[in-house]
């Protein structure tokens, strides 16, 4: 396998795949923006909000388009180089197909590498900036569109915020303490809450705890409470983004603490599994795009089969948010509903490379 043959094909590849991910982008940009258009002018959301809202989901965009960016962009530079008769040159010269699959597989390493970056490393946190910023320009809260605030479950405490901000602080904590048994123990009531990372425990302020016995009730005031939790930010940040833009650490740790509490995961771990095996989907993608630079060239083939390539990455989408909700749904294995799509994809193209052959 020649070294520039191989860095010839990668210069190929990663140009169009360039040049298909930036103009997804910029039409994604475009439709967010338009999106947005419609809440400027309310609460003090300005222009520019808006604008740099956009911007922060970006990341969020490259990674959910890499896919189907590497699949129409490799299709396309494997499609332009055998109309130039570039591949019955390589072909006449020795390269088998394994050998091809190979030069693709080195080349999409780097797309599964990239895809992991993006998704692990820089569109979570770009993504809960963004929705921070966003509550902060309208000067909204996260419970806000929840009419009596947040209730979460914390071992034996049941917790209700009514106001949970943008900072993470929270405003009309009650926290209802039950025993083994399932009776009340306890019911605090605090104005006002912030979580100290020092110390990894939330502050609560001008608390009013009432305790419940069988001899007498008593009532407590105290002007702060520290509350050991495992309702850590991190973990709350659940509320502020999807599953699907969540890191893998984030969704890790809100899956035990939902296993913790005897709730309900099955959303959470498919959107893990996801996490883990997305990038994979960018090998799969080029595998797909291989047969066809096989087939012989006809006038108007490139952009027919560009076309086909957008059908084929708005399929894969499809499947992957259709095979989500239906593992949500009928409670299948996570790693089963996380992986169908991909092996779908994969399943096709084997058979396309085996059709292609017996040609």
């Amino acid at each position: 396998m020649s070294p520039v043959l191989k860095r010839y094909l990668a210069r190929e590849v990663f140009a169009s795949t360039g040049l298909v991910l930036v103009a997804f982008l910029g039409l994604f940009a475009f439709f967010d923006f338009v999106n947005e258009l419609e809440d400027i002018g309310k609460q003090g959301y300005e222009l520019y909000h808006a604008f740099i809202y956009v911007l922060m989901t970006l990341p969020g965009r490259v990674y959910e388009l890499l896919p189907i960016a590497v699949l129409i962009g490799t299709l396309y530079a494997l499609t332009t180089l055998a109309r130039h008769s570039e591949i019955t040159v390589m072909r006449a010269s020795g390269l088998s197909n394994l050998a091809m699959m190979r030069m693709l597989a080195q080349v999409g390493a780097v797309f599964v590498v990239l895809t992991f970056v993006f998704g692990e490393y820089i569109a979570p946190p770009a993504e809960s900036a963004a929705q921070q910023w966003r509550l902060v320009a309208t000067n909204s809260t996260v419970s806000q569109q929840l009419r009596s605030g947040l209730w979460v479950k914390d071992g034996p405490r049941i917790v209700n915020v009514r106001t949970l901000r943008a900072d993470r602080s929270m405003e009309r904590v009650r926290i209802f303490e039950f025993d083994a048994e399932n009776q009340m123990a306890s019911a605090s009531e605090a104005a006002s809450g912030a979580y100290d990372r020092q110390e990894g425990v939330w502050r609560l302020r001008d608390v009013v705890s009432t305790r419940f016995t069988d001899e007498a009730t008593t009532v407590e005031r105290q002007e702060e409470l520290v509350w050991r939790s495992e309702l850590t930010p991190e973990v709350l940040s659940v509320l502020m983004i999807s599953p699907e833009r969540m890191s893998v650490v984030a969704l890790y740790a809100y899956i035990r603490h939902l296993q913790e509490n005897r709730q309900s995961t099955e959303r959470y771990e498919i959107a893990l599994w996801k996490k883990l095996t997305y990038p994979l989907a960018t090998l799969v993608m080029m595998a797909l795009a291989l047969p066809f630079a096989f087939m012989h060239d006809r006038m108007g083939a490139v952009s027919v089969k560009v076309f086909l390539g957008i059908m084929l990455g708005i399929g894969f989408q499809l499947l992957n948010g259709l095979f989500s909700n239906l593992g949500v749904i009928n409670a299948w294995p996570p790693v089963m509903a996380a992986l169908t799509p991909a092996l779908i994809f994969l399943l096709a193209a084997g058979a396309l490379l085996y059709l292609v052959e017996r040609r």
